[in-house]
């Protein structure tokens, strides 16, 4: 068993009034990275594609918020579907539901509030955008699901995280071109990567418990997997910059974010969950430099 935990209770969550810590924490607002990376395809998208600074950084922070709640959302159906088997295992036994601090009705409406307020973003965005955030809904209800009844679970979350890349270009531009596909599947692959080590956290509990999962499929043999993930996830980038037209600037760009995922396939050790977690929490900074090659693309 781990013997470990990834929630962070101290901090400014300790500084919040006692009766909304449990909700924050169920949010997961203690350990951001989750947001970061269901917000950073769509800022691709923005990088790429934005009519202008101003779009961009309007779209930028409506993202942003989207992404915390959506995120957040996301937990709490995530939490409510596992709460009896997060019980198991030692990193998640202490999450609000699995330990008691929230009860399930009062997730529930939390879950109603978090989307209310999603809704009332997503209404800000023009109608394929809109069209696009609904259908959303789907895959973020099955991926708890998903590990139950296939070793790629991790397939379903690339789906869903990986959403933010068309729905953002077609905030930027109203519309779905082939550019957006390539991103999205970009996103994908990048996230299949990501997660499977991420995974490796809990691959001995989870298969005590019957989760199943690409670090369990895959075992000693992660690391060719990610490159394959990663090496996809560069080709695919690139071919969304040709697709949209960037200059001869955007294929050396990329060496920054291509350098940072070669690292992670060099330094991972599938069992030190501590480095798992640290080399999963460094996808951030990738994404971010995807980001500016696609700005200096457009120099």
């Amino acid at each position: 068993m781990n013997t470990y935990t990834d929630i962070r209770a101290g901090g400014w969550v300790a500084q919040l009034p006692e009766g909304w810590r449990p909700y924050a924490l169920l949010m997961r607002l203690d350990r951001p990275i989750g947001s970061w990376l269901l917000f950073l395809p769509g800022l691709w998208a923005f990088a790429m594609v934005a009519p202008s600074w101003g779009r961009g950084l309007w779209l930028t922070a409506l993202f942003g918020l989207g992404a915390v709640l959506m995120r957040g959302a996301g937990c709490v159906v995530n939490d409510l579907w596992d709460r009896d088997l997060d019980r198991q295992v030692e990193r998640t036994a202490g999450r609000p539901l699995a330990s008691g601090a929230v009860r399930p009705k009062q997730a529930l409406a939390f879950l109603v509030a978090l989307l209310v307020v999603s809704c009332g973003i997503l209404l800000m965005l023009p109608p394929v955008a809109i069209l696009l955030g609904v259908l959303s809904l789907l895959p973020i209800a099955l991926y708890p699901l998903a590990k139950r009844v296939t070793d790629f679970p991790q397939a379903m979350l690339g789906l869903v995280f990986s959403w933010a890349a068309p729905m953002g270009y077609a905030a930027a531009t109203g519309a779905l071109e082939a550019p957006a596909f390539a991103l999205w599947a970009a996103g994908f692959c990048w996230i299949l990567g990501y997660d499977t080590i991420y995974a490796h956290q809990d691959r001995e509990d989870d298969a005590l418990v019957g989760i199943r999962s690409t670090a369990l499929h895959f075992g000693e043999r992660t690391r060719p997997f990610l490159v394959g993930c990663y090496g996809a996830t560069i080709a695919l980038l690139a071919l969304a910059g040709g697709l949209g037209g960037l200059s001869v600037w955007f294929i050396p760009a990329l060496l920054l974010p291509a350098g940072l995922l070669a690292r992670q396939v060099v330094r991972l050790d599938i069992h030190d969950p501590e480095l798992c977690l640290r080399l999963f929490k460094a996808n951030r900074d990738v994404g971010l430099a995807v980001a500016l090659a696609f700005l200096i693309g457009r120099l």
